[in-house]
């Protein structure tokens, strides 16, 4: 950092905190702000410039993050020995906010280097896949796709990989919901154009029937996606060289593909943030959300997700929305998650994690402003339930839960062909078949973990980078990596065992 950087951050005159770019001691003096520390402030930390007394509103963003515990005097560190999240009114305001897009002329738009798919669909990566219908058949599904490591694949350059795609669902009580959405994500991955050609594999004798599933979603057997169960082949040895010969018999095939100039029009962007600090709100989210408006522009899609992790922002989404049907779907599903978190004895209140806390976000209202920043400037113009297919051009949202991998799942499963995620503890990530690029919030964590991260979005609390800026950055890191650049996490191999289909309903 340079010495010309102030030591805090005020992110809007309103506030009444401030933001630690660095550690401060205590009795130091707060540059621009006639006040001194109390105590010791951690780095993303928040100061209070102001007295709040108890019950009144603490604010960061313009906005409500929480209230007082009890009376804070200037100068002390905020957080959460002395801040409470109380319910209070939300004025959503649908449609409020919405305003024309300043889309970029066709003849403009930029481009990428993609493989169109005979059916039209557009893939920026090319994978055969093994997808398996409940647990019991997940070893089997590594089995074979073990054999395709190491040198197997020399002679098919253009294929990426085989990879397994395993989860611990699919029997013992599924039914109802959580059926639905294990079919679901199933057969949005089955659907996907990373993938050239699928297995679909299972044990036999479970709940998620693989025909019943087949039957539901309008999968039907080709040379590109055979199905099969382990019971039905006759047992381990068989159901592996059963699964080889297929996947030999189907490489030559996927080799065939090629690259080929295509508009930025047909990405889907799918966007996470995980392992989350202070600085998530201010460099790296924003600075993605200025990528995502650059990509809505451009005529592609911008999906954000996590309903949880949205909670206490939402209203800044229902203004954006396009219509009030819109917004009332988002609406429904916050409902929905209260219901939900109450029934297992949890509230939406309490989710900030160990680690976000010890990064200086508080609570859940803090962590969700800044994790919606992912969603930039423009039009919400739909809202899509768990792992259904993405229709849309232009930033929408999808119901998921917070957990990350859980998240991302849907969201491939909806048809993103690109992913982006924001950390700011450092969070490795990977979501194959589709590429992870992972936006670091602070240039220290970056240093340490440069091997993960993809690109630096400190340099935005350095000063060495607007949030426009780096959206520009990020923007074409997106377009570089869609077009077979590949991510930290593809050279690391990373991205199979982070399939996580959302679990949901009881398991018996």
């Amino acid at each position: 950092m340079t010495n010309q950087q102030p030591t805090t951050i005020r992110l809007h005159s309103n506030d009444n905190v401030i933001v630690a770019r660095d550690d401060i001691s205590q009795g130091a003096q707060v540059a621009g702000e006639a006040v001194s520390a109390n105590g010791e402030v951690p780095a993303g930390h928040k100061i209070a410039t102001q007295a709040i007394a108890k019950d009144e509103p603490v604010r960061k963003y313009d906005q409500i993050i929480g209230f007082a515990s009890m009376d804070i005097l200037p100068g002390d560190h905020v957080h959460t020995h002395n801040v409470m999240v109380k319910d209070f009114e939300r004025d959503y305001m649908f449609g409020a906010d919405v305003t024309p897009v300043d889309f970029v002329p066709e003849h403009q738009r930029a481009t990428f280097q993609g493989y169109r798919r005979a059916d039209g669909r557009i893939a920026t990566r090319n994978y055969i896949g093994i997808l398996t219908s409940v647990n019991c058949s997940a070893t089997v599904a590594r089995m074979i796709a073990d054999h395709f490591r190491g040198d197997a694949l020399a002679d098919y350059p253009n294929v990426d990989g085989v990879v397994a795609l395993t989860h611990d669902y699919g029997c013992g009580g599924c039914a109802g919901i959580g059926l639905n959405y294990i079919q679901r994500t199933i057969s949005g991955y089955a659907k996907h154009p990373n993938f050239s050609a699928n297995l679909l594999l299972g044990l036999g004798c479970e709940a998620n029937q693989i025909g019943a599933m087949m039957a539901a979603e309008k999968l039907n057997p080709s040379e590109k996606l055979h199905a099969f169960t382990i019971q039905d082949m006759g047992g381990t040895e068989k159901t592996v060289a059963r699964g080889i010969g297929l996947i030999e018999d189907m490489l030559a095939d996927a080799n065939r593909v090629t690259r080929e100039t295509l508009p930025a029009s047909e990405l889907i962007l799918a966007m996470e943030c995980g392992g989350s600090d202070a600085y998530s709100g201010i460099s790296a989210n924003p600075g993605l959300g200025a990528a995502a408006d650059l990509l809505v522009r451009h005529g592609a899609t911008a999906c954000l997700a996590e309903t949880p992790e949205i909670f206490g922002a939402e209203h800044l989404l229902t203004r954006r929305a396009v219509s009030r049907e819109v917004g009332e779907k988002l609406i429904a599903h916050i409902h929905w998650w209260e219901k939900y978190t109450a029934a297992n004895n949890a509230e939406m209140n309490n989710n900030p994690s160990p680690g976000n806390k010890a990064g200086g976000l508080t609570t859940i209202l803090e962590k969700s402003l800044g994790a919606a920043a992912k969603g930039g400037t423009t039009n919400l113009v739909d809202v899509y339930p768990y792992a259904e297919k993405i229709t849309e051009k232009g930033f929408v949202f999808m119901d998921t839960p917070g957990y990350d991998p859980a998240s991302i799942t849907g969201m491939v499963a909806g048809g993103a062909n690109v992913a982006c995620f924001t950390t700011g503890r450092g969070s490795v990530f990977g979501c194959k078949p589709v590429p992870c690029l992972k936006l670091a919030t602070n240039t220290t964590m970056f240093d340490r973990m440069e091997g993960d991260m993809d690109i630096n979005c400190g340099r935005i609390i350095d000063g060495e980078r607007s949030i426009q800026e780096m959206g520009q950055d990020i923007f074409d890191l997106i377009l570089a990596t869609a077009s077979g650049d590949l991510s930290k996490s593809e050279q690391l191999g990373i991205g199979a065992d982070e399939f996580v289909p959302w679990t949901v309903g009881a398991i018996l």
